[in-house]
């Protein structure tokens, strides 16, 4: 007979193991190869509204409006999702300050009881019933008197914390500042290039005019014509791919300004004329200010003070506390008559002593201490790697300088060669081939030269925010060139 109860009991576990695998079952997949199909309540969620949209003026989306720089910073940083995200958490950690300092108050409350209770009581051979009916409300407060510093050490954490939240809004916001001048100057440089292949095709086509002429005058031959073709082909093959990428990259840049990639935002052109000698101080001035001005370094060593904080906010829990605590309330009896009432209090006085907790607060302190040590490391790493951007992208600036330089005498030679040998190809002592192919070499030296400048321009914008220098003030950024005060 014992055995069924046995049974049922076992009955009762493999059920209990049956159930949560069929839950799971049903809650994905039939397999790893199949994709899952979601219910209804799974479709695709609505995106989140957002507090305050991002407005774009309405005379920065009108077609054949070119937005300089400064314009789309302010757009970029008001529409970017990155700024918002970095702001909300720097708020929520203004919040978290506030939190730890409201434990230096004391704290009150209101109750309101109503107890129904029947108490038993012997009565001769047996037990009669009483039954109450009490209600009354109370007021309870309690104050914690001393921690041996822990609320101090929790607000200090706090405070610190915040403190990295905001250098981390502020890296947040030169980070977007510098993802749209990195797209600005490409799209600035692709467009550019479009001129540059739009101009050497018009050369291949003149090119061809003219063999064509010669052709017709019988002073040249068929392959003439065909090389020249040949020439304008690849010219016009280059123009669309170039053509093509600026539509891709003009996309990038409304991405990075934080609209959708179909809204009709457009730029003016790249500059000819360049302050080449803008960077004047040295590498080692640079990494000076980088190390004093940097937000995402000043973020990584409020990080780790505020682990030290944690330290001694854990060790304070094993440490002596004092508190007080009272009462005051009025209990009414629900009886015939008149309600008879009672009132009520108390008041305590509460030392607590810490003896022993199993070593937790030992091993949490330890675990603190580890934390911190850690924390402490990664800003090491971080201020390595800021040298580390201010030396590269020093050196890059430098290299971007002489780049410009150089394709801009690259240039000029490529186009007396190309004048040279049109004007000995048009008087009959010049081949087409030398013709094709000095033109081939200026249009290189055009392409060159454009991508020098953007060049430029990209790394004086790395620079300034390798320096933590990279602040969007609109005196800083104007048009499609940053002035003096921007730079270190």
């Amino acid at each position: 007979m014992r055995r069924a109860p046995v049974a049922l009991l076992l009955v009762a576990a493999a059920g209990c193991t049956a159930v949560p695998e069929k839950t799971v079952k049903d809650a994905v997949s039939a397999a790893p190869a199949q994709p899952w199909a979601p219910p209804a309540k799974a479709a695709m969620p609505a995106p989140p509204a957002a507090k305050t949209a991002p407005v774009i003026p309405e005379e920065y989306l009108k077609p054949g409006t070119t937005l300089s720089l400064a314009q789309l910073v302010d757009v970029g940083l008001h529409a970017n999702p990155l700024t918002r995200a970095a702001w909300a958490s720097a708020r929520a950690a203004a919040a978290e300050v506030g939190s730890k300092r409201s434990l230096y108050f004391p704290t009150f409350e209101v109750d309101g009881e109503l107890l129904r209770q029947k108490t038993p009581f012997a009565n001769g051979p047996g037990f009669a019933n009483i039954l109450d009916t009490t209600y009354g409300p109370s007021v309870a407060a309690t104050w914690l008197l001393f921690d041996s510093g822990g609320r101090e050490a929790d607000v200090e954490q706090a405070t610190r914390a915040l403190y990295a939240a905001n250098w981390t809004h502020n890296a947040a916001i030169q980070d977007v500042v510098l993802a749209i001048a990195q797209a600005y100057y490409q799209y600035l440089n692709a467009k550019a290039l479009v001129i540059a292949r739009q101009a050497s095709l018009d050369e291949a086509r003149r090119s061809l005019d003219a063999a064509e002429e010669r052709h017709r005058a019988g002073v040249a031959t068929i392959a003439d014509v065909l090389q020249a073709r040949t020439s304008v082909s690849q010219a016009e093959l280059d123009l669309q791919d170039t053509q093509g990428q600026v539509q891709i990259i003009r996309g990038a840049l409304a991405t990075a300004v934080g609209v959708p990639a179909n809204l009709p935002v457009d730029v003016g052109d790249l500059p000819s004329e360049l302050p080449l000698d803008m960077v004047r101080k040295g590498v080692d001035e640079l990494i000076a200010k980088a190390a004093a001005e940097r937000p995402d370094l000043a973020a990584s060593r409020f990080t780790a003070l505020a682990a030290q904080s944690k330290i001694r906010s854990v060790q304070a829990e094993g440490l002596p506390k004092l508190s007080t605590a009272g009462t005051l309330g009025k209990t009414f009896l629900w009886a015939p008559g008149p309600d008879p009432v009672s009132s009520n209090y108390s008041a305590l006085l509460l030392l607590r002593i810490p003896i022993f907790t199993g070593f937790d607060v030992a091993y949490r302190t330890q675990k603190a201490k580890e934390e911190a040590d850690a924390a402490s490391a990664t800003a090491e790493r971080v201020e390595d790697q800021v040298i580390l951007d201010v030396w590269a992208s020093y050196y890059a600036m430098k290299t971007a300088t002489q780049r410009v330089q150089t394709t801009r005498d690259l240039l000029a030679s490529a186009t007396q060669s190309a004048d040279v040998a049109d004007g000995r190809y048009k008087a009959g002592v010049g081949s087409i081939l030398d013709l094709l192919t000095t033109q081939a070499s200026l249009a290189a030296a055009r392409a060159e030269e454009v991508q020098a400048r953007s060049l430029w321009f990209l790394a004086m914008a790395e620079l300034a925010h390798a320096t933590g220098a990279l602040v969007p003030r609109a005196a800083e950024i104007t048009g499609a060139t940053m002035t003096k005060t921007e730079i270190p």
